[in-house]
């Protein structure tokens, strides 16, 4: 299959928006779209009428989502896709041989109960390929990317990830290397030369992650950022500058603990732009 970007819907403002994202993100790799809206499996009995309206309804949510999909990236080539069942279970199956899936932060309809720690939850880090939630609110571009980074495997992921789209962009990259003090450290009498002296080999150990990046992508121009704070609050305020922000699935070091329900988890709820969720490759 010619590669592609595939975006669920069900026609809620952050499903459009998420349409809209997907689209545009569609062109920028010089693929197709693929729309798939899930509606429920109706239980047998299900008067005729019914089901035929349901069917119908379903149907013009996709040809309103494929419209709103060429009226953002006129060009694209979009297909689309009605299935039955759970929206989980049929996102997965379609993540097998796409690029990436691109889902809005919360639904109605096929996705009911399209929450973050639903349908969102559990697609990010849970398929292989990158996995991007876009909230519905309008908002002007910045041009930029952010990416969350501490040197994990998953960290990797989402830098191969953020430097690839702020090429296709053409936009700045801003790398977040937020780190935190160790737990036995916490109190310690020698407190400031202690935060001075990490900080100094954090910052170091961040140079040295992002070299062969830079390397690689010298037509992108990358802000290195290296705080003392905690990550999921600094990549929030990263945000409200960015128009995506890349973490990956779980991290270490810098991200102690980052398994998607801890930093992931916690930037896909506090996000001000759309979020990429990048799982290591096996």
């Amino acid at each position: 299959m010619t590669a592609h970007v595939v975006v669920g819907t069900d026609g809620s403002p952050s499903a459009e928006a998420a349409v809209g994202w997907a689209a545009e993100d569609a062109v920028r790799r010089g693929g197709a779209l693929r729309i798939v809206h899930v509606r429920e499996d109706w239980r047998r009995g299900t008067p005729r009428e019914l089901e035929e309206s349901l069917t119908e309804e379903a149907r013009g949510v996709l040809e309103t989502a494929a419209s709103l999909a060429r009226g953002r990236a006129p060009g694209v080539d979009v297909t689309t896709s009605l299935e039955t069942g759970r929206p989980v279970e049929v996102l997965r199956r379609e993540a097998e041989d796409a690029e990436q899936i691109v889902i809005g932060s919360r639904g109605r309809g096929g996705f009911a109960g399209l929450l973050l720690g639903s349908v969102s939850l559990s697609l990010a880090g849970h398929v292989a390929v990158p996995v991007v939630v876009v909230r519905g609110e309008e908002r002007g571009g910045h041009g930029g990317v952010v990416v969350g980074f501490d040197g994990s495997p998953e960290s990797e992921a989402a830098l191969e990830y953020a430097f690839g789209e702020a090429a296709r962009r053409g936009a700045g990259l801003r790398a977040l290397h937020a780190w935190q003090l160790p737990v036995m450290a916490v109190g310690s009498v020698a407190y400031t030369p202690l935060i001075e002296d990490i900080s100094g080999t954090e910052e170091r150990l961040a140079t040295e992650i992002l070299a062969p990046w830079r390397e690689r992508h010298p037509e992108v121009e990358v802000e290195q950022t290296v705080l003392f704070e905690h990550p999921v609050f600094a990549l929030g305020e990263a945000s409200k500058a960015a128009d995506l922000v890349v973490v990956g699935s779980r991290g270490l070091g810098g991200f102690g603990s980052a398994v998607l329900g801890s930093v992931s988890h916690g930037v896909l709820h506090h996000a001000s732009c759309p979020v990429a969720v990048v799982r290591a490759k096996a």
